[in-house]
Parts: C-alpha cells; structure tokens; sequence
C-alpha cells in the first residue's frame, strides 16, 4: 500500500514549489521544466487544486498559479484527499461484504488506533512546515 500517491507527490511538489516563490505567478511550462513532470499530467493536476480552492489560476499573457491561501493553511491531509479521497488503513479485506467478526476482530482495533494516530499526525502538516 502507498501511503501517497503519484498525483499527490506531483500536487506536493507543486505546491511547495509556488510557495517557496511566495506571491509569484507560477506558469505551468516554468513548474514542468523545474519539477521535471509531464506537462499534461500536471495540467490536470493544477486543474485539481485550482477547483479545490488551493490554487487560484490567472489567465492570459503572464499567467499561470499562485496558492489561494497562505503555506500555513494548506495541510498535507487537504492535497491527499483531493487526489486519494479518504485515507483509510482499517478496511475489511472483505471489502463490501460485512464480515462478521467486524465487532470482535482483535486486528481491526489495533488498526484502528494506527489509523487514528497516522491521521492525526498527517493532519498536522502543513506546506510551510515542509519547507522549513
């Protein structure tokens, strides 16, 4: 199991990238030479996080993205769940069948407890704490 995905390392990288040139306009063409990414792939990726409110995209000559929200407000659990949905470690190995043991299962509580502290602490990180 990958914890993060190549969507959210490439959204991560992109991300860091803008915010370490604080205020300034990123254009996709300058994010894909420097992040070495396809530029298609992080055309849509850009897309994501400018829906998502993370970016803000401008257009025209001179265009590109710059963060819609200060470093500190982005948080890496926000960019995870754009691109991975929401992260669970405790599912059933059933999947959509119930199993039955799911009250009882001694494996599924210990699960849990990691999945409650992995949450906790993915949700602590921000981008300005990655660039430090």
């Amino acid at each position: 199991m990958k914890l993060i995905t190549r969507n959210t390392d490439y959204a991560l990288r992109a991300v860091c990238f803008m915010a370490k040139h604080k205020g300034k306009v990123v254009s996709v063409a300058e994010l894909t030479r420097k992040l070495r990414v396809p530029r298609p792939f992080l055309r849509k990726i850009l897309q994501s996080l400018n829906r998502s409110g993370i970016l803000k995209s401008l257009r025209g000559q001179g265009g590109g993205f710059i963060l819609a929200k200060d470093a500190t407000q982005i948080f890496l659990m926000d960019i995870m769940r754009i691109f991975q949905g929401k992260l669970r470690l405790n599912d059933c190995l059933l999947k959509k069948l119930i199993c039955p043991n799911k009250r009882s299962c001694p494996l599924r509580k210990k699960i849990a407890k990691i999945e409650s502290y992995v949450l906790k602490e993915l949700s602590a990180i921000n981008i300005a704490s990655l660039l430090e």
